[in-house]
């Protein structure tokens, strides 16, 4: 966490580098990002905003992992990435893929989701549409904003960021 949390108070030229956030990949090459005070206010906002923004979620999974509780935040990703497919074989198989890695019982990633919600999306995957998985999305969705965005903007992560990022913006403007 100090490691993550360090790389904010590298470089005074930038309002933020936030890319030990990042997971690996070509975003990662980029030497600094940069983020203004106001980008992560605007996090405090709302839970949409915070999850519309690349480095607002990327703060945020990485807050869910110390919680071990990133399964919640993977899961709604996947549903988003199903929610665009259109061919009806790959609906399928990644609904299935979905269940078996988030749904299911003993699924190795399993949400908290009570036992009818979990029936019903099982019946709704044996014939899977675009929206299949739209009121379990909704209960995960409700659950990580009720109960874990309040807990990550309390967290040490979210507020040192703003502290860093306020800093390093009034040191600019001086």
């Amino acid at each position: 966490m100090k490691t993550r949390l360090g790389c904010l108070s590298n470089k005074s030229d930038s309002c933020s580098d936030f890319s030990e956030f990042l997971p690996p990949g070509p975003e990662r090459s980029t030497r600094y990002l940069k983020l203004s005070t106001d980008e992560v206010t605007t996090w405090a906002d709302s839970f949409d905003a915070l999850l519309s923004h690349k480095y607002g979620l990327a703060a945020f999974r990485a807050f869910l992992k110390t919680e071990f509780s990133d399964e919640n935040i993977e899961f709604w990703l996947a549903c988003e990435d199903y929610k665009k497919i259109k061919s009806p074989a790959k609906l399928v198989s990644k609904a299935n893929k979905i269940y078996k890695e988030f749904i299911d019982v003993q699924a190795p990633k399993e949400v908290n989701i009570d036992f009818r919600t979990r029936e019903e999306t099982k019946q709704k995957i044996l014939e899977p549409t675009s929206s299949s998985l739209n009121e379990i999305q909704a209960k995960v969705y409700s659950l990580m904003e009720k109960d874990s965005y309040p807990r990550f903007l309390r967290s040490k992560i979210y507020q040192e960021l703003l502290s860093r990022t306020q800093m390093y913006c009034q040191r600019k403007s001086v």
